[in-house]
């Protein structure tokens, strides 16, 4: 295809692209194929300027207006950035400004959050919101002013007389997102596919009430048209935003070099994830005032700030099947197998479907085109399908009725979502499953025995297996002959794993309580027991009343620990393991009583101290250390990054503390 022709299908394809995504909330594509094929196009008409269309895509903003809503012309246009993808565009960037102004010496950037909601201009006069506006095609947006008022973060009435255009972003926090699905879900109506399109669609509403049922925020993140003084960095103005009322500003960063740059834009995608609204990405903008005026812009946007955008965390892809996934405690969880899509800086081919209820609601079909989801290191899950393009004759899955491992009639206890196989001893999934979780690293971490080495040896040799349950792990050292003569076993690595067995039999009681795999007891929970009972016989004999009382444990919890413990294969399964020489290390008692009664909570990204250190210290002092908020937690320490667990604890009014706040509250020393 020639450089023309596969311009003009660029062009058609965007436009197409753009108005599904922009006008109509449907995407296609995930934001970053659309911006793979915006780069193509920018790169084709900066190749051939000759053959760029007047009108061309790159050349505007976002969709036309709506109709329903007045249009407004906007004071200073609401421009678009240049995209970067890697430290090496950051640095071009860097090295094109430089250039521009010519300067050798290094330029002080502000770097911020791109958030991934709808762009929006306010228009004040004398400190009184006048008017508020979409972006629209960027030079004309839509009035939907009534609309903003319903957004409580945006001030009415500023704290003094200013006139002029303050932009920032239209989103929805994650945590509302959810709950705003479940309910249209139990309505009958199909859920959204992501905030973002919750938060578009909210503000394109003609009734305001149903924009206020929404509960949408603003994020301030600088000017629009405005003739007064200016402070002299970016970083004074949003400074200045601050003052003026907004609530919610960028969280923003200082940077001297593209080094710094770079290490910044790391941590804030590895801290992703745990924000309670949706970013795209960082926007890096030179700091100074007066060389952002000298830079100007270009025909698209300002020359001074560029986007540097994150792999997309959700995308679309074909669902090729629905399998099945035995768990440890005989769970049957739904596996969607999907053409690979890139999603969330990895290739995604198996997606959780999370149960069959789940799957149901969202009516996921073989054949059917999905969103699927990964946000941060969290399991990439199948969001919904996209009925648009959903195949005639397309048939609704039937969840099945026997394991599909070892073809036991399946049960569903009552008052319980999942489906379990209940052949704990003889299906071989539940087998693997249990030994790969016993030896995992927040259980007895055995080095050298990892899921490869488990499956291998639940088969090899065919007549006699070197596993078949767990107590047989500590077994292994009375079979090293049999481990030597299998496939890339030398005697070094059999040497390395009997030791690192042998090793395990002496670990803290909490990692062994985790390791015996009891349902609804994670590591937090095995750690709660381990403090409370300190001895491994002191949780044998503990009754259902007892477990009830510890922190975190609720009624359903210690029934489940009780039960898992007086059943006649688990007493026989812990005596086999104490016969066999394993002695775990008993609780320790707290140092001190400085905490006695406070439950904390650590969120965001602690500079100063790991939260796994400040959970050890919590305890020490008698304290408790949680893993999620509730309106019984005494404080919450944030750190950079803070998201939902932050949000939760602002609106039940739990005290919030910086890490050196957290510090002066331990013994003189104590964290040193």
């Amino acid at each position: 295809m020639d450089s023309q022709a596969r311009m003009d299908e660029l062009q058609r394809e965007l436009t197409r692209h753009s108005e599904l995504y922009h006008r109509f909330e449907k995407p296609e594509i995930s934001d970053t194929e659309y911006d793979l094929l915006f780069r193509e196009l920018v790169d084709l008409e900066s190749a051939h300027p000759e053959l760029a269309q007047a009108d061309s895509i790159t050349h505007r903003v976002g969709a036309a207006p709506v109709a329903g809503f007045e249009q407004f012309l906007h004071g200073v246009p609401m421009l678009s950035l240049d995209n970067a993808f890697g430290s090496e565009e950051l640095a071009d960037f860097d090295t094109r400004l430089k250039r521009f102004l010519g300067r050798d010496d290094a330029i002080e950037y502000l770097v911020e959050l791109k958030y991934d909601g709808l762009s929006l201009s306010l228009s004040y006069e004398d400190g009184v919101l006048i008017r508020a506006t979409t972006r629209g095609d960027g030079t004309t947006g839509e009035v939907v002013t009534v609309n903003a008022k319903t957004i409580r973060d945006i001030p009415l009435r500023l704290s003094s007389e200013f006139s002029g255009e303050i932009r920032g972003e239209v989103i929805m926090f994650k945590s509302v997102f959810e709950a705003l699905n479940e309910s249209r879900i139990e309505r009958g109506l199909s859920a959204f596919a992501n905030p973002r399109n919750a938060a578009s669609g909210g503000m394109r509403q003609l009734d305001s009430k149903l924009v206020a049922e929404r509960r949408l925020n603003f994020f301030v993140y600088g000017l629009g048209a405005f003739s007064g003084r200016l402070p002299e960095t970016q970083a004074g103005v949003m400074k200045w935003l601050g003052e003026l009322g907004f609530a919610h500003q960028s969280e923003h960063w200082i940077c001297a070099s593209v080094d710094e740059l770079v290490e910044v834009i790391e941590s804030i995608l590895a801290k992703r994830g745990d924000l309670n609204f949706g970013i795209d990405g960082c926007v890096i903008k030179v700091n100074s005032i007066a060389l952002q005026g000298e830079l100007g812009n270009t025909a698209r946007g300002p020359r001074w700030a560029t986007a540097y955008k994150f792999p997309s965390e959700q995308a679309f892809t074909k669902l090729l099947d629905i399998g099945a996934q035995v768990g440890r405690t005989g769970t049957i969880t739904p596996v969607a197998h999907l053409e690979p899509v890139y999603v969330g800086g990895v290739t995604v081919s198996r997606a959780t479907l999370h149960n069959y209820e789940e799957l149901a609601k969202k009516d996921v079909r073989v054949g059917d085109t999905v969103i699927v989801q990964r946000a941060g290191d969290v399991i990439p899950e199948v969001v919904g399908p996209v009925l648009d393009k959903r195949l005639a004759g397309a048939i609704a899955f039937v969840e099945p009725t026997a394991c599909p491992e070892c073809a036991t009639e399946l049960v569903r206890a009552e008052g319980f979502v999942a489906l379990r196989c209940p052949n704990r001893k003889g299906c071989p999934a539940q087998i693997a499953s249990k030994l790969i979780h016993f030896v995992s690293r927040k259980a007895m971490d055995i080095e050298g025995l990892g899921e490869k080495q488990i499956v291998r040896y639940l088969s090899e040799p065919a007549d006699n297996p070197l596993l078949t349950d767990v107590p047989s792990i500590y077994r292994l050292k009375d079979r090293t002959d049999e481990l030597l003569g299998l496939d890339r076993m030398g005697e070094q690595s059999v040497a390395n794993l009997v030791a690192a067995i042998e090793s395990s039999k002496s670990k803290p009681l909490a990692r062994f309580i985790y390791a015996l795999g009891i349902p609804l007891v994670g590591d937090r929970t095995a750690a709660d027991l381990a403090r409370e009972f300190r001895t491994l016989q002191g949780v044998r004999d503990a009754s259902t009343e007892d477990f009830d009382e510890v922190q975190d444990i609720g009624p359903r919890t210690a029934e489940e620990i009780k039960d898992w413990f007086i059943d006649p294969e688990n007493e026989l399964l812990i005596d086999s393991l104490l016969a066999m020489g394993v002695s775990p290390v008993e609780g320790e008692a707290p140092k001190g009583d400085q905490l006695a009664g406070k439950i904390f909570v650590c969120t965001g990204k602690l500079e100063q101290f790991t939260r796994e250190q400040a959970e050890v210290w919590v305890m020490d002092l008698g304290g408790k250390a949680a893993g999620s908020v509730s309106k019984n937690t005494s404080f919450v320490v944030a750190g950079p990054g803070a998201g939902s667990k932050l949000a939760k604890a602002e609106s039940l009014g739990v005290a919030v503390l910086t890490e050196e706040e957290f510090v002066a509250m331990l013994p003189a020393g104590y964290a040193d």
